[in-house]
């Protein structure tokens, strides 16, 4: 078979590789799309501290069962389609206990600590895949993964109707977030320093844009929600700065949540914290969360397509990872189409 595969940094290749057979528990899914991440740009880049190499990218990811065990715990068929959720955990450590997978001490993520997708056939634990609704094509089903990324950060800042959410980062995560929002009662306030990323932004129908490097945020943000500020931040750019600003973004007894992965420490004022009560989370990938991402994409209340920007072939990708790396703000979402549909 045919998989994209880093053999270490700056070194993408569409390879030939022997097909898998799947192991105790596990199904075997012939790919049909796949989507590229900004998490594989950074694998490509070498600045992805978590990467080994040589690897096998790719964890957005949908197709069909070719074999699955009988028993399995989803009831799915062979001939099913599905996505697969690309976090696997222990289910033995205390995260895994309360429900919270995504913090397992062990957690082994999908072209990071193990061979991804991207290759027209992957095997995985059956527990891991999840039905695709009817009706939806396998571009949309390969952006549930991201959508679940913004989903979860939102969730974790417990985010309710009618509240503001100051997002910052208008990459695909922050303006996913941004129609979650406004799709369950909200408003949202989105930040970047790209004027045409803001633009896209408005044209998706955000409620409030705001260009940081030209305006003063907080006192816009104050402006927007009435002198209250916003009852959740979500920060998705990993900006030293721009996770420092969060601070002054979230409103008395607000709650920030930190989606962005900095690359060092960030100095924070603890009396500011001390005096607004305010709660930060982190939030890291998803847990259990594609059923209501799918069901978000299903209904057109999140339209994933509207931040599509290309569809390309399992040869194309190379090239094209090359080129999202130099010419990043040409690119929002890049779909792989891998195998043609059955």
């Amino acid at each position: 078979m045919k998989a994209i595969k880093l053999s270490e940094p700056w070194n993408v290749a569409c390879v030939e590789m022997d097909k898998p057979v799947p192991g105790e528990n596990e199904a075997l899914i012939r790919i049909v799309t796949a989507g590229i991440c900004g998490s594989d740009i950074g694998a490509f880049r070498g600045t992805n501290g978590l990467v080994s190499y040589p690897r096998v990218i790719g964890h957005e990811l949908a197709g069909v069962v070719e074999a699955i065990p009988e028993d399995n715990a989803k009831g799915i068929k062979v001939g099913d389609r599905v996505v697969v959720d690309p976090y696997i955990y222990c289910k033995n450590c205390y995260p895994c206990s309360i429900g919270r997978t995504n913090c397992c001490t062990d957690l082994r993520v999908l072209g990071v600590h193990v061979d991804g997708g991207m290759a027209e056939y992957f095997t995985h634990p059956a527990d891991l895949l999840v039905k695709v609704p009817e009706g939806m094509t396998w571009e949309e089903a390969a952006m549930a993964e991201p959508l679940t990324i913004s989903l979860h950060g939102i969730h974790r800042g417990g985010f309710k109707k009618d509240e503001y959410c100051a997002i910052i980062g208008a990459g695909p995560i922050g303006l996913v977030a941004g129609m979650i929002a406004q799709a369950y009662g909200g408003q949202a306030i989105l930040m970047d320093l790209v004027q045409e990323r803001l633009d896209f932004a408005k044209s998706l129908g955000i409620a409030h844009v705001i260009n940081s490097g030209k305006e003063d945020a907080a006192e816009r943000i104050r402006e927007i929600t009435g002198g209250s500020m916003a009852q959740q931040v979500m920060e998705c750019s990993g900006a030293n700065g721009a996770i420092r600003a969060t601070l002054d973004y979230v409103s008395n007894a607000g709650r920030i949540t930190l989606t962005g992965w900095p690359k060092k420490e960030t100095s924070i004022p603890t009396d500011l914290i001390t005096k607004k009560e305010m709660d930060i989370r982190g939030a890291r990938t998803s847990a259990g969360e594609f059923e209501e991402a799918l069901e978000l994409i299903k209904s057109k209340r999140v339209d994933m397509n509207k931040i599509l920007t290309k569809v390309i072939s399992l040869e194309e990708v190379p090239e094209t990872i090359i080129d999202i790396e130099k010419n990043p703000g040409d690119y929002m979402k890049v779909v792989v189409r891998v195998s043609p549909e059955q």
